[in-house]
């Protein structure tokens, strides 16, 4: 019998450079395409209208409300009733055409909306809104003839 004498292979050489290289330049693709979304600072239940209107303006300030203590946020920052009444205050000085948009939820306490909506009026903002949830109208039942 006759054997067949095998060659040792060598290991095949991976090069680590050129992996790190294709690593750095994936990461730097997936850092750029990214969209960053901004998350809210809580989960709210808004109110539901059939006849609400989109828009935004740049001069509008977000007055969060929330169902359980902390109520008030100014943005995602947690505020007390005089912090924010001194924080609109001052932008209302800064910017006369200033907008008040109330992000409330559906169970937040009445009191609160009616308490930053009497901060809003101390602070001269004219145009104040309520953020809600767009629905449908009901459409009319078709009727047979």
């Amino acid at each position: 019998m006759r054997f067949s004498v095998r060659k040792k292979r060598q290991p095949p050489a991976v090069i680590i450079v050129s992996l790190i290289d294709i690593l750095i330049v994936l990461l730097i693709f997936l850092m750029v395409t990214t969209t960053f979304k901004q998350q809210p600072a809580l989960q709210l239940t808004l109110p539901e209208s059939a006849h609400a209107r989109a828009g935004a303006s740049e001069s509008h300030v977000v007055v969060t409300i929330a169902k359980q203590a902390p109520y008030l946020y100014l943005g995602p920052e947690p505020v007390t009733s005089a912090d924010l009444e001194r924080q609109l205050l001052a932008r209302a000085a800064q910017q006369p055409d200033l907008r008040l948009s109330i992000q409330a939820d559906a169970e937040a306490p009445f009191g609160q909306i009616v308490r930053v909506m009497d901060i809003a009026k101390t602070a001269r903002i004219k145009t104040v809104s309520a953020v809600t949830k767009t629905v449908r109208p009901p459409s009319p039942a078709p009727s047979n003839p």
